[in-house]
């Protein structure tokens, strides 16, 4: 199977990346800088430059992709907006599926999150609209988007699942999860499509 990673110089990025690697896959790595794509070297692993503010640039590198998954986020130091950009950037390449990297408390996700984290996330500000205009773009487009919960450094869990929204433990605050388990299951959806269209949420147990 072919893969696209953006974002893929980033923590889930490289998880991304590297997971794919390990499955058999192909995999077109997307980076600003590639050389921040720290994984080793595979001839089938192709690293490209390209800016999620650079629609032809995107549109360029996502020629023909068959399955595009993000681990973008808010670089520190970047202006809100990269999320709404890229998603729109993807949508308008055209790609066969895309599976999103979303934070569980925003947008669809948000009542089912509870209050207290509904409050804690409005202090992101400009960054909390930004997640929520690029979710939504994805999800009007048929991808996935998988809303995690606060990240860990722990490996892939072995007891892991993917919920929907409506099967997701209510909990006082979001249970955390490791980037891995959310690379192993995103990838697990561009393997077998579970929640086209949906918002789906990763967890340890």
């Amino acid at each position: 199977m072919n893969v696209t990673v953006l974002a893929a110089s980033g923590a889930v990025g490289l998880a991304l990346t590297r997971q794919a690697l390990d499955r058999g896959y192909t995999v077109t790595a997307i980076a600003r800088t590639p050389a921040r794509i720290t994984v080793p070297d595979s001839p089938r692993l192709i690293r490209v430059a390209a800016d999620v503010r650079d629609p032809d640039g995107i549109a360029e590198a996502l020629s023909d992709s068959e399955i595009v998954l993000s681990g973008l986020g808010v670089a520190k130091g970047d202006k809100p907006g990269a999320l709404a950009a890229g998603a729109h950037a993807v949508i308008d390449s055209h790609p066969g599926r895309i599976i999103w990297l979303g934070a569980y408390g925003t947008g669809p996700s948000s009542q089912a999150a509870g209050f207290a984290t509904r409050t804690l996330l409005k202090a992101m500000g400009a960054e909390l609209a930004d997640k929520v205009t690029g979710d939504a773009a994805v999800l009007e487009a048929g991808g996935t988007v998988f809303h995690c919960g606060p990240f860990s450094n722990g490996p892939v869990s072995a007891t892991r699942r993917t919920v929907g929204l409506d099967e997701t433990p209510k909990r006082f605050f979001p249970a955390r999860v490791s980037r891995e388990t959310v690379a192993a299951a995103m990838l697990d959806e561009a393997r077998t499509p579970r929640f086209p269209g949906r918002v789906a949420v990763p967890l340890e147990r």
